[in-house]
Formats: structure tokens, sequence, C-alpha cells
């Protein structure tokens, strides 16, 4: 390929996955206290939800990579011959990483550097980095190849239920109003993601009922991807057939299942399921 593809750790790709496509992956970093870590190479998502299943874990904090970082990965993809970068980084609205890449790109203004914002988070960017190795290797520059991602990213959606709207609120992603209004209900949120930023779409009173319509939400008409995505302890395989058995045709021509990792996980928390659906263009 003569186009490399970037993208940032919050896209929740799983090493095989990176190793596989020969995806860049430039590291957020997760903190609980003094400590910080590089996620995923510091901080695996198994290790990580272990760690917030502690007493007295103090609650995580994510910082967005360096620009220098990013200046790294894509002088390290011209060194070994590639001729143009693409980097898939999670939505602006949700992190200062859009920016850093920009900020890099900038530092290199004679090379063909693309971001793209992919508007979303895990597997909402993981897709999009995905398809972009399959349009690279399609022979498509560049260019194209970022005009391809941005109309694939307007035909997709992210639902996840969630146990509680705290986590978003720690993490400053949605207003300590709307999370103790949740808290008072007892409300089991479903979140999407809307011009980049979250929001509630809907909230059930108990978890089956939340389970039920997050199949319902993902199941309503074809998808040509279904990324699906869980925090322990979420019964992944049970919300895995549900929404498989109810997906109308034609079936996905990809499905993957994906542990949300640190980045994403410290904003949803334990117990989270959900997907990431692409329609077709």
């Amino acid at each position: 390929m003569t186009v490399a593809i970037v993208t940032d750790s919050g896209s929740d790709l799983t090493p095989a996955q990176i190793q596989e496509t020969g995806i860049r992956q430039v590291p957020l970093s997760v903190s609980f206290g003094e400590q910080s870590f590089l996620s995923p190479a510091e901080l695996t998502p198994e290790a990580f939800w272990e760690r917030m299943g502690t007493p007295d874990c103090p609650f995580p904090l994510t910082a967005a990579p360096s620009v220098g970082l990013f200046k790294q990965a894509f002088d390290r993809a011209f060194e070994e011959g590639h001729d143009g970068v693409v980097c898939v980084c999670l939505s602006e609205g949700l992190s200062s990483t859009v920016r850093h890449a920009q900020l890099a790109r900038e530092m290199l203004p004679a090379r063909q550097i693309f971001v793209v914002d992919s508007k979303s988070a895990s597997m909402g960017s993981g897709a999009l980095a995905m398809r972009g190795v399959a349009l690279a290797g399609a022979g498509l520059s560049a260019a194209e190849i970022s005009s391809k991602l941005q109309e694939m990213r307007d035909v997709t959606t992210l639902f996840v239920g969630l146990d509680t709207l705290d986590y978003l609120r720690k993490g400053g992603r949605i207003s300590y109003a709307k999370a103790a209004i949740g808290g008072l209900l007892a409300i089991k949120p479903i979140i999407t993601v809307i011009d980049g930023l979250v929001a509630v779409t809907d909230q059930p009173r108990t978890r089956s009922k939340a389970i039920e319509r997050v199949v319902e939400l993902m199941t309503d008409r074809p998808v040509t991807e279904l990324h699906l995505m869980y925090s322990p302890p979420a019964d992944i395989e049970a919300f895995r057939s549900a929404v498989l058995a109810k997906m109308p045709e034609p079936a996905p021509k990809v499905v993957t299942v994906q542990i949300i990792g640190p980045v994403i996980g410290v904003h949803i928390g334990p117990g989270a399921y959900g997907g990431i659906l692409v329609h077709e263009i």
C-alpha cells in the first residue's frame, strides 16, 4: 500500500486487528491518581477492568496523545516508503486528539496527510480505520480515502446501553444535572453520538428493558457492518445472539465483537453493551 492508515487507541482495535491490518496506533494515556499508563501497551482492557473493580480505585482520567507522538507516527510512515497518510481520530467533540493530529500535520506541510474526525468513538473510529486499509489496498490515494471515510462516517451509528450516567459525568462528557436526573429516576440510559457529542437517546427503567431497546434500535434496518462492543461484566454472547437473531436480511458482511478499552471505558463504566452500525452508502 502507498497510503498508511493511522488511528488513536480510542478506536478500541484489538492487537490482532492492528497486526493483521498494519494500522498504526497512537496511544492515549489513562491515569489513576499519580500512575499514568499508555493504552493499550501499558494497560490492556482486561487489566483496566480488573483495576476498576478493586475497592477504593481512584477515578481514572484520560489524556490525548501529544502532537509529538502523532508526528512520530507520520514521520515513520513516510520513512517506510508510504507517500500518504490518513489519520482517523476520536470525535473532536469528545477529545483534543483530532486537534493534536492536525497540529502534527501542519508540521509536515509538504506531505500528503489527511486527518479524519470520526465524530464517534471506539469502533466508530476503528471501523473507519479498517475500511481505510481496504481502500488503500485497492490503490486509492490518501485524498480519495479521506473522502470515502467521511462518506462512511455519515452512515455510521452508535448505540450503547449503560448502567449509569455517572462515568460520563465524572469524565466531563455530560452535565451533572443530566446524570443526577438519571440517578434519581434509576434509569438505564441508552446513549448515541450526534454531531460528535454524546446524547441520551432513551431511558428505560430496567436493564432488561434497556437491552431489548438497544437490540431494537440496532436491528431496525439492514447494515453492511456490525461491530458489537461491551464492557465487563456484560454478557456479550447473549447480547450478540439477541442482535443477530433479529438483524434483517441481508446479513452484515462484517461482524466483530470488541471489548471496550481503557480510553472509552473511563467514560462508559462497567456493564455496557451496544455497537456500531454501518449502513449502505
